[in-house]
């Protein structure tokens, strides 16, 4: 009886164990995303400017509220924090996960971080210099009516875009993680291919902007280039 409760014991300790070593890399990986935020806030002015250039620049929007201005600079500068302190984050969440693994499979792991990183922002690039250009036209002259944009609005706009299609960039990552815990494999995939299509238009239309097809074909191409690349990505963790 003493033993079972010694090894409940054991058992609970090690549970608060994880627990604490999670919640101190968490932290850590807040404190660098305060700390990137607050370094980005020397070139957020530059940054908004560089995304208004696909609506023509800043003179092209309006703010109507006393308040707008600053909760636009805070968002870019969050955006650009997330962005530069993201391998960091990504070494925290692995850091956890590594003391579980094998060696040759930590080596693998710690790849993992710079081509994460390389994704995301090969994901806002892409909305940025693709997406951006050919919906913002179609947005704004839908109807013939004359618009006049708020600035916290487009930057909303741009932002969510930018960052969900960075996150949808990760699926190689994504599949190569499931597929080193063996719940996908790399022939299941392919054999999958025609569902595979069906969720990408589904991303598609929810990410896209637009509801025209050339807009939705501008995203999904990449999207089935990426679930080819996660096919390849599936076979090297097998």
């Amino acid at each position: 009886m003493k033993e079972d409760e010694r090894m409940a014991a054991d058992k609970e300790m090690a549970i608060w164990d994880h627990i604490n070593e999670l919640r101190s890399r968490l932290l850590k990986a807040l404190f660098s995303l305060i700390v990137t935020t607050l370094l980005s806030f020397m070139f957020s002015q530059y940054a908004i400017e560089i995304l208004a250039r696909p609506i023509g620049g800043i003179k092209n929007v309006v703010s109507i509220e006393v308040t707008e201005n600053v909760g636009v600079f805070m968002r870019v500068s969050l955006l650009s924090g997330f962005i530069l302190a993201l391998p960091y984050i990504l070494y925290q969440i692995f850091a956890f996960i590594v003391p579980g693994l094998l060696p040759h499979e930590k080596r693998i792991l710690f790849t993992v971080i710079p081509i994460a990183s390389i994704l995301f922002i090969s994901g806002v690039a892409f909305s940025y210099f693709v997406m951006l250009p050919a919906a913002i036209p179609f947005l704004v002259s839908f109807l013939g009516v004359q618009s006049f944009i708020r600035l916290s609005n487009y930057i909303n706009f741009v932002t969510n875009l930018m960052f969900w299609i960075g996150v949808s960039f990760e699926t190689p990552l994504i599949v190569f993680v499931l597929a080193k815990f063996k719940i996908v494999n790399s022939r299941m995939l392919l054999a999958q291919w025609r569902y595979a299509i069906v969720i990408i238009a589904v991303i598609a239309a929810m990410i896209t902007p637009t509801v025209d097809p050339v807009n939705m074909g501008l995203l999904m191409a990449p999207l089935f280039a990426l679930y080819l690349l996660s096919v390849f990505f599936a076979r090297f963790a097998q």
